[in-house]
């Protein structure tokens, strides 16, 4: 049940992180307790091996707004994110990376901006991302760019996933029927009025990434299948341009023969047998992904599981030995 008189809440997916957490209680409590307001940190376990859970129950104890959610089995930071809109009791909710590489100083300034523009979302934009690598930053400037032109809506540029939305936003995204949902694209294409508040993206605090390259290609992947048909239009233009080819490969060995200059050989059947068969691959594969897609829905299983909430269950104890244990 929702707490109509709580004015924020913090969601913040974590994984792995118990090397970050003394520098997130350091600099998290302070701010938010200096904001006035009523609030929860809404800290969405996502799995964790080591004591990050054990960590956030002992650090409870002294910190009531701190709020525990863990998850049965590791689900992926989207569906840690899901879990915590589905969780959250504020008016308010911004979501936040553990690492710290968004400052949670600039929530201040997003609360304020959301009040003052009266609009439903405030984008938190990376000014500077000069901490990132040259990859990272060159990769996320092909995603964003690739995003706009498929979604076909205005995609905040660097912005990812810290932001704050109102209730309104967060009901429209629950009301959603879909799971595997990505945020940094689906509330852009709900439409609420919205804003931006520009920040310098720091390093690390501690502890090492767990978005590696490869999920971040898998993110832009899920991004692209999730919100646009377009890949099966291209792999209709693709099997159009094959069909043209082969075309032009007959006429021309046909003129060849009929001119007498015909040679035997096979580099002209290899080349073509190569590019029509690479584009045969290309499109089962792209329709590949839509069949996976329309199965995994017909299967309708949850997109997380949600083993604990300390807001609910309060025998922490048997929590923090099952965490110590393993």
């Amino acid at each position: 049940m929702r707490d109509t008189d709580l004015e924020l809440s913090v969601v913040v997916p974590m994984y792995d992180e118990e090397e970050v957490l003394p520098i997130f209680f350091e600099r998290m409590r302070p701010l938010l307790d200096g904001l006035d307001v009523r609030y929860e940190v809404l800290v969405v376990d996502d799995g964790s091996r080591d004591a990050t859970a054990s960590l956030l129950l002992a650090a409870a104890v002294g910190w009531p707004q701190l709020r525990l959610v863990r998850l049965l089995r590791n689900s992926g930071h989207q569906a840690a994110l899901s879990a915590g809109f589905r969780r959250a009791r504020g008016k308010y909710l911004v979501t936040i990376d553990a690492d710290l590489q968004d400052p949670p100083e600039v929530i201040a300034e997003l609360l304020a901006a959301v009040k003052s523009a009266a609009v439903d979302v405030v984008y938190g934009v990376r000014s500077d991302r000069s901490s990132d690598t040259w990859v990272k930053r060159t990769t996320a400037r092909m995603y964003y760019r690739l995003m706009g032109r498929l979604v076909g809506k205005d995609i905040p540029f660097d912005a990812g996933d810290f932001r704050l939305v109102s209730r309104r936003v967060v009901d429209a995204v629950n009301g959603l029927p879909e799971d595997g949902r990505v945020f940094r694209l689906v509330i852009p294409w709900l439409g609420f009025p919205s804003t931006e508040v520009r920040y310098v993206r720091a390093e690390r605090a501690a502890g090492t990434t767990k978005y590696g390259v490869g999920k971040m290609f898998r993110l832009a992947f899920d991004s692209v299948t999730a919100f646009s048909a377009a890949p099966l239009r291209l792999a209709t233009w693709l099997g159009l341009l094959g069909g043209l080819l082969s075309g032009l490969f007959v006429i021309g060995a046909l003129v060849i023969k009929l001119s007498g200059q015909s040679i035997p050989g096979w580099t002209s059947t290899v080349l073509a047998v190569s590019v029509i068969g690479a584009i045969q691959l290309l499109c089962l594969g792209l329709l590949g992904e839509y069949v996976a897609r329309l199965f995994q829905s017909s299967q309708k299983r949850p997109q997380f599981l949600v083993g604990y909430d300390s807001l609910e269950d309060k025998g922490h104890q048997a929590l923090e030995e099952e965490s110590v244990n393993s």
